[in-house]
């Protein structure tokens, strides 16, 4: 690596996993897009490193996601209304590991993917008096209107957002329009459609039949929801499929499918934890998941039509997704976890429906986001006279 690179700080947490997603897609996106240069990336979970009652908040919002997928109404309610983002309480917190950051590795741009970040850096950039030498620029992963207000930071250089009404959102929470630019999801390169070959080939190297339709089951980054639901559902059911189960980090979930998957009467591949999701949707003809913003970007460019659990009530953030994706046609809404059977059944027998829903995953998202959000990421790093330098003696 050239000592003199350009340096990307993206500040990101684990809290679920499109955050995650989206800060490998960035990072996937400036190896693979931007020629003639090279650049230092590093990427930190901002959010749980700076302070222990930040963590307990991520640990909080992963325990409702894997646990109380009902209750999380109240989490975006409690969040969105105290702000702990702009309180004191936790900048004061959290300002020690910020500065440390900028001492031990000052960057020359600051990218955020996450919406409890943005007036933290925004804030030491100041006190530093590098804010007009360091670009903070913020990726919102969440598409549609009706986000967080934590997104909205009157000091971020440049908002890059999935759609118009994302634009639309930021506009209404005070930020100017002339800082907002539309971009698309952050989508991994490596979630693309390969061709049908390819998807005999993935169901191969799972142990699958290569030509029998094939149902992914997608827990999520915490492994719960209503997915274990769904799929106690479907394991009863008569039908010519076999399946994969992602059970993501949780561990009591995956040994639970396990025994589930013994007693069906179609084969499973029950999986845990996986970097390599872009096979599992490969290997899949319908993908049934909650409809996340990363997650389902993911599968729409793999041309991958979607279940959608929205058993229970979609979070406030996620449910301008929902609704873009039902009407597109690109999704089949699943009210109720016994419907799951008769509504693979049909995928099966009615050619002319599964085609419908395969073909309307192309009309959703703008092509070549990720390639778009690298450019504008890259084209504000200063020059390198302007450009800052490690930062020895910060108090």
């Amino acid at each position: 690596m050239n000592p003199n690179a350009p340096k990307i700080l993206i500040i990101s947490s684990d809290t679920g996993g499109g955050h995650r997603s989206a800060a490998a897609a960035i990072v996937a996106g400036i190896e693979s897009f931007v020629k003639g240069e090279s650049y230092a990336v590093r990427v930190v979970r901002a959010v749980e490193e700076s302070h222990h009652l930040a963590a307990k908040l991520v640990a909080l919002y992963n325990w409702l996601l894997r646990n109380k997928q009902h209750w999380m109404k109240y989490y975006y309610w409690l969040i969105n209304r105290f702000r702990p983002e702009t309180r004191e309480f936790f900048h004061s917190r959290s300002i020690v590991y910020v500065r440390s950051l900028f001492q031990r590795w000052c960057p020359h741009i600051v990218v955020s993917v996450h919406p409890l970040t943005q007036h933290i850096f925004a804030r030491v950039l100041k006190e530093l008096g590098l804010a007009d030498r360091i670009p903070l620029v913020t990726v919102v992963t969440d598409p549609y209107y009706g986000f967080w207000k934590g997104w909205a930071c009157d000091d971020v250089t440049l908002y890059l957002v999935a759609s118009d009404e994302a634009r639309r959102q930021l506009i209404d929470y005070g930020i100017a329009p002339e800082r907002i630019k539309i971009s698309g999801m952050p989508v991994h390169p490596k979630f693309s459609f390969p061709g049908d070959d390819a998807a005999r080939i993935a169901r191969t190297a799972l142990g699958l039949d290569p030509e029998k339709f094939t149902v992914f089951l997608n827990a999520g980054w915490e492994g719960g929801g209503n997915i274990p639901h769904i799929f106690s559902e479907l394991v009863r059911g008569e039908l010519n499929v076999q399946a994969i189960f992602l059970a993501g980090k949780n561990e009591d979930l995956k040994n639970e499918a396990e025994a589930m998957a013994a007693d069906a009467k179609f084969p499973i591949k029950v999986i845990g934890y996986s970097d390599e999701v872009e096979q599992l949707m490969r290997a899949a003809n319908v993908m049934i998941s909650k409809l996340g913003g990363l997650t389902t970007f993911e599968a729409l460019s793999c041309r991958l039509p979607i279940i959608a659990d929205v058993i229970t009530k979609p979070m406030p953030q996620e449910a301008g997704t929902v609704n873009l994706i039902a009407k597109s046609g690109a999704a089949v809404m699943l009210r109720r976890a016994s419907d799951i059977v008769p509504v693979v059944h049909r995928m099966i027998e009615d050619s002319k429906h599964y085609a419908a829903l395969r073909a309307a995953t192309i009309t959703v998202g703008i092509p070549n986001a990720t390639k778009r959000i690298v450019e504008e990421i890259t084209a504000l790093i200063p020059e390198p006279a302007t450009a800052a330098e490690p930062l020895e003696n910060v108090a």
